[in-house]
């Protein structure tokens, strides 16, 4: 047991006194760690309620700072400014208390020094060490076949089922760490980013953090694809003055109408996020000077007592649309139906001055304060109406997620994740109840919302009284029937037409229910198929299949074999692989350094050495990177195989999420000598006579390129399709791209492939 005496609340000075501090530190250190905690003990007067909260924040400060004592971050701060920062973020953004505080010092203790979690429970009570062990990172040896990243992941949101507070904690512990990654080296950001992206940032939307939710987000795009986010960034500062003067010009009329109605209100207008901007230009395949909604106009009012807080919100939609005509299929009614993390607004979207499109969102303060502070503020309107809201709703359906079966934290993980939607719609039963689903949701995913076994047994649906299909996507305001049959049982495609945890989870326990013993019946399966080809399954043939299927060893892939998760459809073109190099004759890539993973070494150079084994690389084929294109490599755990990936691959980012460790960004295109590489171009248009002679004419003689496949469809007037070229490089794709948007008529060109 340590012995840690810190000093008695009355002993302390109100004020830090670096003369008090432990060894280990500069003069200059000392200062500056005086001036945070100064800087947080501000902050916390508002929550500190009594002597005791206030000695419990000077206990836990001085105890991190003896535990830290001497230790630099790798930027050269000290390393207690970073559980400081943690905290200060705990309390000023999010709005937690007392416990939060001192859980947020003490959240890398256990971690990083020889305190336990016992001690931590001893000196500050059960639930603050509930909250440390939550944030402590997973103790021991994880397996070889476990990512210690999602391990860890899903230990921190199991605590989701007794106590938001340590996601929270660890969503400020992110953004801190986000805010100071600049001297990271570029697979720590490449790896930190991804899974920010890939979970704290939706979990941050969820559970209504939207500033924190869009920082993170922005902070991943700038360590992700850096160029691209100054370049917005420029671009933005370079419209800023004629932005700011519209803005004001479209809120002076707003601004007398509300105040001539009497609304006692606040206006200002905000420019959309660099992350929003960026993922709106590569959805739509646009450019910046494209984009037209780049801002917001928000409306946050004082209610007036005994008019419902909604009626007032249709009100003043009323005055704006006086002035402003609205776009009918760009009003959002969150008032009436709340989004799943409680936030409450109306937004509609006007033509305001110019020709230019603007969104209002309309609020009242008690909405605007659960927008801007998420769950605390949730809490604190809770106590005073005691029934379910759309929070209470959605953390019960996390909560139920966590109870699901699955044992592995990658699945668990993708499960959790499932339920972070950003986007939602509303669906009506038969008798007319409402039911929030995420966007992209099919009529299975909607069975399954109902029960389990209305889930398993469906057949089909009646959308708005009309018979479809149970794979049929559904849309904002449609009335579903499901239609069941005993017969019907859930089949393995099923897990492609559904987008929700609870319908995924469920198909998934059927099938392992009803599916026995899978690596036999996988060992069957393809040593019938081998057959077929007078092939024995030896060495020489899984050196070519594991890869290909993206399977470490015998074992995993016999069991997707038999479990139906992978077939044997397209096995004929691996095995006629000579080996390994015929795959490798137009390209070449290689390790500018060498890589460590585990126990495992991969070394520069063709062949294995004493140090290690040679790295094989292999194309990711959903991505399909081409050389020219930035690329990142992911290790195949038990293998020196690395799967080769553009940089912005989504596959990637989830990878990185889940197996950081094995992410190779050491990689480059040294040399190839094929002549061209499948690529795939998306165009859009108006049509018009001689638009396909064009496009041959650019492609085939102007670029000397070779056309495989050539689909377009056209219907009132637009035509929309596909190219599949074959291309030498980016550059040569790049110049494809550039001189067919230059045909008249043709209105997007997109890659895709």
């Amino acid at each position: 047991m340590h012995e840690f005496n810190a000093p008695s609340s009355c002993e302390i000075n109100p004020i830090y006194d670096p003369i008090m501090a432990t060894a280990g530190y500069t003069a200059e250190h000392e200062l500056i760690i005086r001036d945070r905690f100064n800087d947080l003990l501000a902050s916390c007067q508002k929550i500190i309620k009594d002597e005791n909260d206030r000695e419990m924040i000077d206990k836990a400060f001085f105890l991190a700072k003896e535990a830290h004592k001497g230790v630099l971050r790798r930027d050269g701060d000290p390393y207690i400014l970073h559980p400081l920062s943690v905290a200060k973020i705990v309390v000023d953004e999010i709005g937690l208390g007392v416990k939060s505080v001192v859980a947020s010092l003490l959240h890398d203790v256990v971690e990083d020094t020889e305190y336990t979690v016992e001690e931590i429970e001893t000196i500050f009570g059960e639930k603050v060490a509930y909250m440390v062990d939550g944030l402590t990172k997973m103790a021991g040896v994880v397996s070889k076949d476990t990512s210690k990243q999602a391990a860890y992941f899903r230990k921190v949101l199991l605590t989701l089922s007794d106590d938001v507070r340590v996601i929270l904690i660890k969503i400020a512990d992110r953004l801190h760490n986000m805010r100071t990654m600049a001297s990271m080296p570029r697979e720590k950001q490449i790896k930190i980013s991804s899974e920010t992206l890939y979970l704290f940032a939706p979990l941050a939307y969820r559970l209504g953090l939207y500033n924190i939710k869009t920082e993170l987000e922005d902070l991943s795009l700038r360590y992700r694809y850096p160029e691209q986010y100054f370049e917005i960034v420029d671009k933005l500062n370079e419209t800023e003055s004629g932005r700011s003067e519209f803005i004001e010009k479209f809120i002076a009329p707003i601004r007398q109408q509300l105040s001539a109605s009497g609304i006692d209100c606040t206006i200002s207008g905000r420019i959309k996020s660099v992350f929003s901007i960026w993922s709106k230009m590569q959805r739509k395949g646009i450019a910046f000077e494209d984009i037209y909604d780049l801002f917001a106009i928000r409306i946050v009012f004082k209610p007036t007592a005994l008019i419902p807080e909604k009626s007032q919100c249709w009100h003043i939609y009323s005055l704006i649309t006086d002035i402003y005509t609205p776009k009918p299929d760009r009003i959002r009614d969150w008032v009436n139906f709340p989004k799943a993390n409680g936030y409450e607004a109306l937004h509609v979207t006007v033509m305001g001055p110019d020709g230019i499109w603007a969104e209002v969102q309309i609020r009242s303060e008690r909405m605007e304060e659960i927008a801007e502070r998420g769950f605390a503020a949730h809490w604190k309107y809770k106590q005073a109406h005691s029934t379910d809201d759309e929070f209470d709703k959605w953390l019960r359906e996390v909560r139920n997620a966590l109870k699901g079966p699955t044992e592995d934290a990658v699945e668990f993980l993708d499960n959790v994740r499932l339920t972070l939607y950003t986007n939602e719609i509303v669906v009506f039963t038969p008798k007319g109840e409402p039911r929030k689903m995420p966007q992209g949701a099919t009529v299975l995913d909607f069975a399954y919302n109902i029960h389990t076994n209305v889930g398993n047994k469906a057949i089909g649906a009646k959308i708005n009284h009309k018979i479809e299909s149970i794979f049929e996507t559904l849309t904002n305001g449609d009335q579903v029937e499901i239609i069941t049959s005993d017969n019907s049982k859930p089949t393995i495609e099923w897990l492609d037409h559904v987008t929700t945890a609870k319908a995924k989870q469920s198909i998934t326990t059927f099938l392992k229910r009803s599916r026995e013993n899978n690596v036999e019946r996988g060992m069957e399966l393809f040593e019938k198929r081998m057959s077929e080809f007078g092939i024995m399954p030896s060495g020489r043939v899984f050196r070519k299949i594991l890869p290909a299927y993206e399977c470490a060893n015998k074992d995993e892939f016999y069991s997707k074999l038999g479990s139906g998760i992978i077939n044997l459809d397209d096995v004929e073109p691996i095995l006629r692989q000579n080996s390994m190099s015929k795959v490798l004759k137009f390209w070449d890539i290689q390790l500018t350094k060498p890589f460590k993973s585990g126990q495992e070494t991969l070394v520069v150079g063709g062949s294995d050495t004493a140090d290690g084994k040679a790295a094989k690389f292999v194309i990711a084929e959903k991505c399909n990177p081409i050389p020219g294109d930035e690329i990142v490599g992911y290790k195949n755990p038990g293998s020196n195989t690395i799967v080769v990936h553009k940089a912005g691959c989504e596959d990637l980012t989830r990878l990185a999420a889940q197996h950081g460790e094995n992410i190779v960004t050491n990689i480059k295109w040294s040399s190839y000598k094929a002549e061209s590489y499948l690529a795939e171009v998306e165009i859009r248009g108006i049509d018009r006579v001689g638009i396909l002679v064009d496009l041959s004419q650019v492609i085939t003689v102007e670029l000397g390129i070779n056309i495989r496949e050539l689909m377009i469809q056209s219907h009132d007037g637009i035509f929309e399709g596909k190219i599949r070229v074959y291309v030498k490089d980016t550059e040569n794709l790049n110049a494809l791209q550039e001189r067919v948007g230059h045909i008249k008529g043709i209105e997007k060109v997109q890659r895709t492939l």
